[in-house]
């Protein structure tokens, strides 16, 4: 009984820390690690020098597979806010239509998912709803349907980090999880178009042009995504559904509206030169993948800089950045290599592996329902899909191992429920609420988010129930 109490502990430290106490990741995941760490020595007896060598590893294993990704994909956006070219972005989007659907569709759905897909960790909320505002919706709407939006495409955002990471977590192989992922979101890809569009226009005479809309852009996104999930891999799907996504978009824009649309103040340069950095990322990795190449953080950095000369950013001032951008996700850096030794310790001291065989029993057969909540769980308290990976990606595998259930289809289950999460996380409001002059507001937002996500996760709980 005591051993079971000390399995849990790390992560009731973590949500008491961050969840009740407020602190920042970086400082409640140090705690937690100093915690499981006295735990692994003192109550499941893993010797000091073990204890050492997997601290250097998951340390090592940190840096190398995840936190370089991030510090590129951080990078690629700070190249876009240098050169001045995210406002080409920006404007461009905010004169394709004068339809509201649309211009919610193209912006939170389309290039919300881009960011997403590219760089992820805040950028795909913030400057949507920003965008919004500026074209005259209302600031708590606007970060609504950018929280709602910003949900599936998480799974594979900042170039498929989450899917990687639970693969390294797991030992689950990568296709197989990607084609679980699929699997299980597929009707939210469409559900989640469909009420973006009827949100943004909610009068009776529209409802059935929002739908056909939805299901139009539910129906290429879903497409782009299987296809792209599961014959190329994780990197791309949110990358590649978000593109064909604002192609679909446009054209029903150019079919429906004829010459309501305003035209765009920027020459055919200055928008090549805006689209140039993710232009060159999308380039070299479709280049990588059949050349079975997976140095993604290379692929970034080479999209990025290439992309930030022909805007017009020096080469020094890129270093110079490429060293502000290690400083501004430092929190995040401390957080993740806390979190992966946090996961390895509780593996090799056996914490994960005793609390898969207490919840198998005590849930028994329908597990299987509550799987996605322990992903949505784990992302409403560290804010990140990734992270909450990481937390749970083991413990998720364990369990299906025990009730003979395929490991991918849980481990699945858990980076699907991050997108529900996604929806109501604490840190994904107040970035949010910042991005559209809402400070004071977040629980507001939190009240009128969480019926979307309490929806999501009753509907992905029975997914994975009876698939």
């Amino acid at each position: 009984m005591f051993e079971v109490l000390f399995a849990l502990l790390p992560m009731v430290i973590l949500i008491i820390a961050m969840g009740i106490c407020k602190w920042p990741g970086d400082k409640s995941s140090l705690l937690t690690l100093v915690i499981t760490v006295m735990l692994a020595t003192f109550a499941f007896g893993i010797p000091t020098r073990e204890i050492g060598f997997t601290l250097i590893n998951s340390t090592a294993r940190a840096c190398i597979t995840i936190l370089s990704v991030i510090w590129m994909a951080v990078f690629s956006y700070n190249i876009l806010l240098d050169s001045g070219k995210i406002e080409v972005l920006k404007d461009q989007l905010a004169t394709i239509s004068t339809d509201r659907s649309v211009q919610v569709l193209l912006i939170t759905w389309g290039f919300g998912g881009l960011l997403e897909g590219m760089a992820g960790y805040g950028t795909s909320v913030a400057i949507p709803a920003a965008i919004l505002v500026t074209l005259g919706f209302r600031p708590l709407f606007a970060v609504l349907v950018s929280l709602i939006a910003n949900s599936e495409p998480t799974t594979f955002g900042a170039v498929g980090i989450a899917e990687t990471v639970l693969m390294e977590e797991t030992g689950c192989p990568l296709p197989e999880l990607c084609k679980a992922t699929i699997q299980q979101l597929y009707p939210f890809i469409f559900l989640i178009p469909i009420t973006l569009a009827i949100l943004a226009d909610r009068r009776r005479q529209a409802l059935l042009k929002n739908i056909l809309l939805g299901t139009l852009v539910g129906g290429v996104s879903f497409l782009a995504q299987y296809a792209t999930a599961v014959y190329l891999g994780p990197e791309m799907p949110a990358i590649l559904s978000s593109i064909c996504s604002i192609i679909i978009i446009i054209a029903w824009s150019r079919w429906t509206e004829k010459s309501d649309t305003i035209p765009t103040k920027h020459s055919p340069r200055q928008i090549y030169q805006a689209w140039s950095v993710y232009g060159l990322i999308i380039f070299f990795i479709l280049l990588a993948i059949p050349f079975n190449f997976r140095a993604t953080s290379l692929l970034l950095f080479a999209g990025a800089f290439i992309g930030g000369r022909i805007q017009g950013v020096t080469t020094s001032r890129q270093f110079t950045l490429l060293g502000q951008t290690l400083v501004q996700i430092r929190s995040t850096i401390i957080m993740v290599i806390a979190l992966v030794g946090i996961s390895a310790l509780m593996e090799i001291s056996g914490m994960v592996q005793l609390l898969a065989d207490t919840l198998t029993s005590i849930s028994g057969k329908y597990y299987a329902f509550w799987s996605p909540l322990v992903g949505e769980i784990g992302t409403f308290i560290t804010g990140s899909g990734t992270s909450a990976n990481i937390l749970f990606g083991k413990l998720q595998a364990g369990i299906a191992a025990n009730m003979d259930i395929d490991p991918s289809w849980l481990a699945a289950a858990n980076t699907t429920g991050t997108t529900a999460g996604k929806i109501i996380s604490p840190q994904s409001i107040a970035i949010a609420a910042s991005a559209c002059q809402l400070q004071g507001q977040e629980g507001e937002i939190l009240k009128q988010a969480f019926p979307y996500a309490l929806v999501y996760g009753i509907i992905l709980g029975i997914i994975v129930f009876i698939g």
